[in-house]
Parts: structure tokens; sequence; C-alpha cells
């Protein structure tokens, strides 16, 4: 391999350490203590993994590599990846893991597209996980699972309480996570709060009274065989991880709106004067953007759902992709408007950070 060779592809980058030896192009230990790693980008079904690149070159130690690939439509193409990641990280920089644009920038879209997709993956993952097992009905009627000091349900019952201990540790403290648990019966962080950049308004907007009940009135029903297999506890556990990964993804609707009016104010002020909820969701909506978001859900699903055997992919899944995307298109993205309509009708009137 030549000095400032490119490389196209996964097989070249192994078939170019092959040529300069492990010792050379190293990985794992080595990667880490030389300060050294390669990013390798998948392009298969429009999906990309970012493994990381540093530096494609050390000080004469190692060939200079540069991969450069065809990005999916958000990304840059034909140029080196080094040139990639500075541009990906000039926009935005997270701050606790909050969107923090940098002083004088403001909020794109753009620069949560990448959550956002992430967030795909967490609930599809959880709502196969889910759907391993029967609706198991009883776990969700108060009073079927007697628990001492409670009357709520089972289902609720196990929520609240992770929720509190998740309280001890400061997690609904995060802009970008609400709890189920009614806020006074959580207790106090043990931990030392983080100050937030103050990338949203303050506010107090919190649907997941909502979410709860489309999760279980259409969504258990939607990706679960009825009947009873006495799973309870593990039926429990999947629905928290459910309820968290929808509520955060539909809660992010709050960043979307922001970078919405931030791109244009004098409208988005004028239609909160005069409280146009229907012109606000208007507005909001982008059929294309949406047909592809669910284009590529249901292509996620059937990728991380399939089955396989010894010989590879088979015809069946662990849980409908369409089912996964009706979900998407009839509950998450619906509720995800419901929230950015209600923070864009408060936002001309509060001052950020206030």
């Amino acid at each position: 391999m030549e000095q400032g060779e490119v490389v196209t592809s996964w097989r070249e980058l192994m078939r170019s350490r092959a040529m300069v030896g492990p010792s050379s192009f190293p990985f794992g230990q080595r990667e880490r203590r030389w300060g050294y790693s390669v990013m390798f980008v998948g392009v298969a079904a429009g999906l990309r993994r970012d493994v990381g690149l540093r530096r494609a070159k050390m000080e004469g130690r190692l060939p200079r590599v540069l991969v450069s690939v065809a990005k999916d439509a958000g990304g840059l193409r034909g140029q080196p990846i080094l040139n990639q990641m500075e541009a990906r990280s000039k926009p935005l920089d997270d701050f606790y893991g909050i969107p923090n644009p940098a002083p004088g920038d403001t909020l794109k879209l753009d620069d949560l597209r990448e959550r956002l997709i992430r967030q795909e993956e967490t609930i599809i993952f959880a709502l196969v996980e889910r759907s391993q097992f029967r609706t198991n009905d009883v776990i969700y009627t108060p009073g079927k699972i007697p628990i001492p000091g409670f009357e709520g349900s089972f289902s609720e019952y196990l929520l609240y309480e992770l929720e509190k201990v998740y309280a001890k540790v400061r997690r609904y403290t995060s802009p970008d996570e609400h709890s189920f648990c009614p806020k006074e019966q959580l207790p106090e962080p043990v931990l030392a709060p983080l100050e937030y950049p103050p990338t949203l308004i303050s506010n107090d907007i919190n649907i997941n009274g909502r979410v709860k009940d489309v999760y279980l009135q259409h969504i258990i029903p939607a990706i679960c065989r009825p009947g009873d297999d006495q799973n309870y506890g593990s039926s429990a556990t999947c629905d928290v991880s459910c309820l968290q990964a929808l509520s955060k993804r539909i809660h992010y609707g709050k960043f979307i709106a922001e970078s919405k009016y931030q791109s244009d104010r004098e409208k988005y002020r004028l239609l909160a004067e005069r409280g146009d909820r229907e012109t606000i969701r208007k507005a909001l909506t982008n059929e294309a953007v949406e047909d592809l978001l669910l284009r590529r859900v249901e292509n996620k699903a059937a990728a991380y759902g399939q089955d396989i055997d010894f010989q590879g992919g088979t015809d069946t899944y662990k849980l409908e992709p369409a089912h996964i995307a009706a979900i998407y298109r009839d509950h998450i993205i619906p509720l995800t408007k419901e929230v950015e309509v209600a923070y864009l009708l408060t936002r001309p009137f509060v001052a950020k950070g206030g």
C-alpha cells in the first residue's frame, strides 16, 4: 500500500492491514495507546456505522489512510473521512448529551437527525423484545396482582419503582428525559446537579400520560399475541424499556420545534400569538421526509428483527417490520407533533434559559 493511497471499501481496508502488518496497523489496545482509530463506514441499505477515525497518519509509522466512500443523502460525498468528521463536529457540541449550538449558531434540524435515527433503533429493539411475550393483560389491571401499599397495576408499580431509582441518579433533571411518575413523588438526586445548556426554553410539557395510554391500548395489541404466558416480570420489564424509549423520542419534539422556530421566528411567533394549532401542525409537516423515515424504520425493523439460521437470513421476522412502521406513522409521529405544537405555542413568549 502506497503512501496517500485512498481505501474505498472494508475489503480494501482489511487487505491494507494485512499488507502493512498488525503491528503497523493497530487495533484494540494499540489503538487506544497510540490514539489511533479508523472509521469504517457501511452504506448497505442506506445505513451508516461510524467506528471512529482520529488520525490516518502517525508520524511516519503508518501509511496515510484516507477512507472515502459515498455517504447517504445527508453526508458529504467523496471527501476524506477526516474532513467529514471535522465538518460534522463544527455545527454542534454535545453538553451532557444535550444539543448545544456554538455561540452565534442556531439549532438546526440536521443537528438532530443522527440522534433521532439512533432513537429509532432503541425503539425497534425494545418493541421486538416485548413482542416475544403474550399481552399478559393481568399486569395492566389494578389489583389483579396485589401489591402492599400500591393501588395501581403491576406494570405501573415496576415502572414507578425503577423511575425512583433513576431519579436518584438525576436522570430526570436532563431536558431530554421525562418521568411517568409524578415529579413530586420522585426522590431528590444523590448526585450533584449538572448545568445543562439553555438549548430549550423552560417548560413543563410532559405528555407521558398520553404515551402510556397509546402504548397500552394500541401498541401492545399490535405487537404481542393475545393470551397469558405468566411472564409477568419479563413483560413489565420490557414495558419500562419501551415506554422510556418512546417517551424520549416523542419529547425530542421540543428540540425539533426549537430548530424550526429558529429557522423562521416571525412565522411561528405570529402563529403562536393567534394560538393557531392546526396551522402550526401543517407548517411542521413534511410528508416527503416522513415517508423516508417510515421506509427507513421498516428497513431497519426487517434487518434487526429477521430470524437467522445457519444458512443466513430467513423470510420470517420476530415482529413484522410493517407493524413497527405503522406504530411510527399512527402514534409516534403524531405524538411528537403534539409536543412540537405545545412548545411552539409557548416559545415566542419565553426567553431561552428563562
